[in-house]
């Protein structure tokens, strides 16, 4: 699934106007609200710090140095050359930025732009996945943005979509387990997976509880250790399978609805990390049927060393959305506690 993460080369041979590109389009991406990484991957040594200093004695002593200060810091760390590990630094950087831009000339197996230097008509016969070729000109600026926008929309929608069912809680209330109960000759549990089974590649179940035989080939996850309640459960979604996008339901929905699923959905955009809607009139936000973008990861793995273990806490986040879903759709968000709800 690392396929489908948002890494774009600019490449091009020497003094073909790579950095003056990229320079060029971070103002565009920062204009979208997007968190921007740019990795330069060069064919020679590189230095980055001064000869002497006590940070540089660490690093050829032997470590992998980390710096900071007041406003910026940096990761030197030893070796690089392998394509493989470059195509996993660049993967890592991928779930953790918007999109990440990869400067370089030598192959790298991503999509890449390339600029034409002086002289030059095409790209070497090795250049890989080549979305667009641009000569010098007024004009390579904004035929870069065009394939950047394009490009980037396409590939935040290409990231599979997985979903997960949570069950498990102590339906004290109700006094059976909820996502047991039966409706129309299935259990809650079996509708759900079956609604969620119509848009997502791969359907799991997190949380403890018997479920029907019927679901046996359905992957059950086990709950994150450190986290609580629903929370633990969508962690462990997210490790199994860091690189997919989620959709996240409880087993408590007796109206959830394809409708309603292709609405969370269509929400996904770069620069959208999760999807928590907000019902009409309510103040708090709805964690519990949501998407989770890869990025959310991050986010959520932060919370329980902070001691939180409410998902709607990621509600304060800029780059987490909370649209109210239409009236016709909102049912869908209702859950049943009690027998009366029934």
């Amino acid at each position: 699934m690392a396929d489908t993460l948002p890494i774009l080369g600019i490449f091009g041979h020497h003094n073909a106007g790579k950095t003056t590109l990229i320079e060029q389009l971070l103002p565009h991406l920062a204009g979208q609200g997007l968190a921007v990484a740019v990795a330069k991957v060069h064919g020679a040594d590189v230095e980055i710090d001064v000869p002497g200093k006590d940070s540089d004695r660490l690093y050829r002593a032997g470590a992998d140095v980390w710096m900071q200060g007041r406003a910026e810091g940096f990761f030197r760390q030893h070796g690089g050359a392998d394509e493989k590990a470059l195509a996993w630094r660049l993967a890592d950087l991928a779930r953790q930025y918007d999109v990440v831009l990869v400067e370089g000339r030598r192959p790298a197996a991503c999509d890449k732009v390339w600029l034409l230097g002086e002289g030059e008509t095409a790209p070497p016969p090795d250049a890989g996945r080549v979305l667009a070729v641009l000569a010098r000109g007024d004009g390579r600026a904004r035929a870069a943005r065009g394939v950047l926008d394009d490009w980037l929309a396409r590939r935040w929608l290409e990231m599979p979509v997985y979903a997960c069912v949570l069950i498990g809680g102590k339906s004290s209330r109700m006094g059976r387990p909820k996502h047991l109960i039966e409706s129309g000759g299935r259990t809650w549990l079996e509708r759900t997976v079956g609604l969620l089974g119509t848009v997502a590649a791969r359907v799991v179940i997190a949380g403890d509880g018997c479920v029907p035989e019927s679901l046996s080939a359905v992957a059950r996850l086990a709950d994150a250790p450190e986290a609580e309640g629903p929370m633990a459960g969508v962690l462990a979604a997210m490790r199994w399978a860091p690189d997919a996008s989620w959709l996240v339901a409880a087993c408590d929905l007796p109206n959830l609805s394809a409708e309603a699923l292709g609405w969370l959905l269509a929400t996904r955009a770069p620069g959208v990390w999760a999807t928590l809607p907000r019902l009409p009139g309510a103040t708090g936000v709805e964690p519990l049927l949501a998407h989770y973008d890869p990025r959310a990861r991050g986010l959520i793995e932060r919370l329980p060393g902070e001691g939180n273990f409410r998902l709607s806490a990621l509600a304060r986040h800029p780059k987490v959305i909370s649209p109210t879903p239409p009236a016709n759709l909102a049912p869908a968000w209702t859950n049943a506690n009690t027998p009366a709800d029934l």
